[in-house]
């Protein structure tokens, strides 16, 4: 279930909410943009890039129509995935970009954690939901040990995903996807 824990810097919780509207909600103040796609199409779990942007084609046009993205491409991690180490350690530490950062998990979660003012902000995104993080906000992301997501990624910088890193530590000082999964259940 798609899931906001609010906690402040040091750690100590202010609210925890459930349910798409209830984090859109939340999250609007700080500019980031957070809703549900639903496909226009079935998909099987082994679509490929062009099967996946045509199901959910009527909202990438009508994103890509705001925005202008140079590139839309599509990803997917499964836990069998020879560099999921080394892929997760890469987004783990705290940075920011010259750009918003736009994915939509097709299929799978991962766990978007936003630095803004005194606050962490983790927004576990789940299968169709969209986020929208805007250009120098300070954030990391973990997919787990053993991720599994399919997402569509969206680019308007030419480079596409430049992270340019802070070099706080405030990442290791929150619960980790797998911790905080964990004690949902």
């Amino acid at each position: 279930m798609t899931r906001l824990t609010i906690q402040t810097v040091d750690g100590q919780n202010v609210q925890t909410l459930h349910g798409v509207g209830a984090v859109a909600a939340a999250l609007e103040p700080l500019g980031v943009q957070f809703e549900r796609w639903d496909a226009n199409q079935p998909l099987t779990d082994d679509a490929d890039q062009d099967a996946v942007l045509a199901a959910y084609s009527t909202d990438v046009e009508r994103l890509n129509a705001r925005y202008g993205f140079q590139s839309i491409d599509v990803v997917s991690l499964k836990p069998d995935h020879p560099q999921k180490t080394e892929m997760r350690q890469k987004f783990l530490a705290e940075h920011t970009h010259a750009d918003f950062e736009v994915r939509f998990f097709v299929d799978g979660r991962g766990l978007f954690y936003l630095h803004v003012g005194d606050k962490v902000y983790m927004v576990l995104c789940e299968k169709g939901d969209l986020i929208s993080v805007p250009a120098d906000t300070t954030h990391w992301f973990d997919m787990g040990a053993n991720p599994s997501f399919k997402c569509i990624r969206f680019f308007t910088a030419p480079d596409g995903w430049v992270g340019n890193f802070t070099g706080s530590d405030i990442a290791t000082r929150f619960p980790d996807f797998d911790a905080l999964v964990g004690d949902m259940q």
